[in-house]
């Protein structure tokens, strides 16, 4: 028998506060990666290549900004939840 997966986790050192701060962030962004999808759809619908590029590449840099987040980095994940929240609102026009 294998040892079990839980046994090579390494113990979480932020708190409930920080973890749902983290999770908020992460919610942000996944909302502007909607966006940024719902506009490529729209941009390859209408044939316009050039500005479904710039869609892929500004989710994918989204995608690489989430996988870079810490929830211990208390400053990131607070710049991180602000800057995503106002780019949403920017990209569809209501408070997310």
């Amino acid at each position: 028998m294998t040892d079990p997966v839980i046994k090579n986790l390494r113990p979480h050192t932020w708190s409930s506060e920080e973890s749902v701060a983290y999770e908020a962030a992460i919610e942000a962004i996944n909302g502007v990666v909607g966006a940024y999808s719902r506009l490529l759809a729209d941009a390859e619908n209408r044939g316009a290549q050039d500005e479904a590029a710039e869609y892929r590449r500004l989710r994918a840099a989204c995608h690489q900004e989430r996988r870079a987040l810490r929830a211990e980095d208390t400053e990131g994940v607070a710049r991180v939840r602000a800057a995503y929240a106002a780019r949403l609102r920017d990209l569809t026009g209501t408070d997310a």
